[in-house]
Formats: structure tokens, sequence, C-alpha cells
């Protein structure tokens, strides 16, 4: 897998980026304009053990995870669940202005922070610790100003004695950070340029042309995966996008579809019920016959026989 450096410890990330050391083993909160990595950083790939929240403006590096690049040169939030790989390089295109500084934040969660709080189950709820790179939450000037506030005050806590309270007190601006974060990701699905019905139109042409080939015996049933990679977005987002929308994951919409084109040949032609199953992907018509009567109360062949 290349040269894989996997970062256990808080204290060591602050190694890696040359800082002093942090004043608690399980958190940290990183000015970003203090933090040197080392020079040479190409084809280094990152496995961080912890949670990792960023505010960045100006940053001189690329970022690539999820098979996807990003320059941080603007105003953005990235999310990281513990275990992810990434990589990054300096990017030569950033400071030829030489006013502009590298500034914002790095917030490093263990999950053993969050022991004996309801945190520690929750934060997994939310899946923009699944997005790609590419699809980081972009800030109004207000919404930037708010994290930076809720950043203060945990920096107020992280600077001062760690006491009984601290984990409470910090823990709760956390849950107030990322139920903000929630928030603003549900407003730039629909304002982002990919616009939230345009992407909904792509998923049903993209289903339908894929239910309307002649050889599902040999490509099998769509995968919410293959369809996030036609779309060139991450599975987690694209679902959020349509959920947003729809009330509907994409796995959904997959069945969904399924259902509408089972429907039509069950209708219309005189296939058997096995031979149907086969012809939409399905490996076993058992599973197809299961399915089917989850979404629709009644087995193929009663609802064939509707027809007759």
């Amino acid at each position: 897998m290349g040269n894989l450096k996997r970062i256990s410890k808080i204290s060591d990330y602050h190694t890696f980026a040359n800082l002093s050391a942090p004043k608690h083993p399980l958190i940290s909160l990183i000015d970003f304009s203090k933090v040197e990595f080392p020079k040479d950083l190409k084809g280094l790939k990152l496995i961080q053990e912890y949670y990792t929240i960023g505010l960045k403006r100006n940053v001189p590096y690329k970022l690539f995870y999820g098979q996807q690049e990003y320059d941080f040169n603007e105003g953005l939030m990235t999310f990281l669940a513990p275990n992810q790989v990434m990589s990054m390089e300096r990017n030569p295109n950033v400071f030829l202005d030489k006013k502009l500084k590298p500034s914002g934040w790095l917030l490093l969660i263990h999950p053993d922070f969050l022991w004996n709080t309801a945190l520690a189950t929750s934060i997994k709820k939310y899946e923009y610790f699944g997005y790609d790179i590419n699809e980081s939450l972009f800030l109004s000037e207000d919404e930037e100003e708010r994290f930076i506030d809720i950043f203060k005050n945990i920096e107020k806590e992280y600077q001062s004695n760690i006491d009984k309270f601290s984990q409470k007190i910090i823990v709760s601006q956390l849950e107030l950070l990322l139920n903000y974060a929630e928030r603003f990701y549900e407003r730039q699905f629909v304002t982002r340029n990919k616009s939230s019905h345009q992407l909904l139109e792509k998923v049903e042409t993209l289903l339908s042309t894929y239910f309307n080939q002649n050889n599902l015996i040999e490509l099998g049933l769509p995968s919410v995966e293959n369809l996030s990679k036609e779309l060139h977005l991450s599975s987690t987002y694209l679902s959020s996008v349509l959920k947003s929308l729809t009330g509907m994951s994409t796995q959904q919409h997959i069945h969904n579809k399924l259902i509408e084109k089972a429907k039509e040949e069950l209708s219309t032609t005189t296939l058997s019920i096995n031979e149907i199953a086969y012809n939409l992907g399905f490996e076993y018509p058992t599973s197809f016959n299961k399915l089917f009567k989850s979404k629709t109360e009644m087995s193929p062949m009663e609802f064939r026989k509707t027809f007759n």
C-alpha cells in the first residue's frame, strides 16, 4: 500500500505536524497556522485512529481521500472518522500571493474521550464523516463565524485546567458543532452548483438505463457503490442528498425502480416469475419474490393475477 503511516495517538500527530505536545492525550484543538508537515509528503498515506474535524483556509496542501483530490484554498470544513486512509502533498499553486496565510482549526478527538457519553454512540449517525473530500462543507461567512465561536469555546476549556466537568462541557460544544454541520449540509444539498433535482434526474436515468439492458443475468443487480461511482460521489453523500429530497436512501431508489420494472414485466409479458427474476439480475428467484412482496404486499404471481 505504499508508504503507509498509522497515527494512533494524538501526541503522535503533534510530532508529525511539528507541534508542541497536546494538553490532553485524547483531544486536541490545533491552530492550523502553526502546523508544519514534513517537506516530503508525496506517496505518504495516513491512517489516523481518531476523529478529525477541520476548518481551513489557504492551506498549501492537496488532500487525496476517497480517490478524489481537493485543494484547500477557500474556507471549508472536513470530517474524517477513524481509520480512513488519506494522503497529501504540497500544493505549489497556493501562496503565490504572499499576503495569504494558512488559518483555521483542527479538532482531534480520540473515541476514548467520548466514553460514558451519549456521543460515543450517536457520533456514528452523522453520515458526513463518510463523505469524500470533494464533498466537504462549504460555508458562508456567518456559518464560518458560528463554527469559529464553537472552536473558541472548546479552546477556552481545553486551555484551562482539565477537571471533572471538562469532558461534559467539551462534548456539549462538540454536539452543537455536529448538529450545525448537519443543518448546513442540508442547506448545501439545495444550494451547491450540483442541483439536487438534477442529481435525482440522473439517478432515475441511470437506473432506467440499467434495468432496460438485456444482460442483467450477467451484470446482476445494481449496487449503491456502482451508482455512486457513475455520479462521482461517495455513497454516503449520494444517499444523504436523496434522503433530503425524497426521504428515501439510494438503496430504496434502486428497489423502487426494480419493482417498477418488475410490474411492467409481470403485466405485459408471459415470462415466468423465475425468468423475470433472472432478467432483473437476481441470482435466486426466491430473493425476488421476497423483495417484491415486502414492497407491494403481494407476491409476483398475485400481482400478475390482478391483470387476468
